[in-house]
C-alpha cells in the first residue's frame, strides 16, 4: 500500500525537472497537474517562464498534457495558452483520466511520467497504473480548504517516508532553469 504513495522523484519546482534525463528514461509523455503545480491554486495565467518550460520539454522529445480535478473552463484556458492537451474533471486518483491523457499523447505507461503536488491524487493515481511519478513542492500555500486538511496528513506521510529512507529531497532549489 505505501509503495503506491512513494514518488520516484521529489523536486522543489517544475523548473528543477531535467527533461533530457526524463527522456533518457524512455519518457515521451508527461501528465501534469494544474493547481499548485503549473500555476497557483485557482490561477489561469501563464508566464514566459512556464511557456519556456513547455518548450524545453518538447525540445527534449516530451509532450505534456494537463490532467486536473478542476473545472473545464479554467483547465482548458491554461491548456490553450500553453498549446497542450488537457483532461479536466479528472477525479484523480481514479485511473480513467490518466488513461485518457496517455491516449491523447499517444504513449503507453512505460513512456509516461506524472508530475503533481499531491500524494493522494497525483502520485497515488499514477502509481495505480505503474507510471513514473514526480512529486513537486506546491507553488503556493493558498489552497481549497479540503486540500489544506489533506496536506496535514500528507506532511506526516512524507516525514515518515524520509525517516524510513523511502524518500529524499526535494531536489533542486526551486529556481531551476527559469
Amino acid at each position: 500500500m505505501w509503495s503506491l504513495l512513494v514518488p520516484d522523484l521529489y523536486i522543489a519546482s517544475i523548473y528543477d525537472l531535467d527533461a533530457r534525463a526524463l527522456r533518457a528514461r524512455g519518457i515521451r509523455g508527461l501528465i501534469v497537474d494544474l493547481d499548485n503545480t503549473l500555476v497557483p491554486w485557482h490561477g489561469s495565467e501563464t508566464d514566459e517562464a512556464l511557456r519556456g518550460w513547455i518548450r524545453r520539454l518538447r525540445d527534449a522529445g516530451i509532450e505534456p498534457c494537463i490532467v486536473s480535478n478542476a473545472r473545464s473552463r479554467r483547465v482548458e484556458a491554461v491548456a490553450r495558452q500553453l498549446d497542450i492537451p488537457s483532461v479536466p474533471w479528472a477525479a484523480k486518483p481514479r485511473r480513467r483520466a490518466f488513461r485518457r491523457a496517455m491516449e491523447r499523447l499517444g504513449v503507453n505507461p512505460a513512456e509516461t511520467a506524472v508530475l503533481g503536488d499531491q500524494l493522494f491524487t497525483d502520485i497515488l493515481g499514477a502509481k495505480r497504473l505503474g507510471l513514473y511519478t514526480i512529486l513537486v513542492v506546491p507553488v503556493s500555500q493558498r489552497e481549497m480548504w479540503w486540500t489544506r486538511q489533506v496536506r496535514r496528513l500528507e506532511r506526516r506521510v512524507l516525514a515518515w517516508m524520509k525517516r524510513r529512507g523511502l524518500l529524499t529531497g526535494p531536489v533542486g532549489g526551486g529556481g531551476g532553469a527559469r
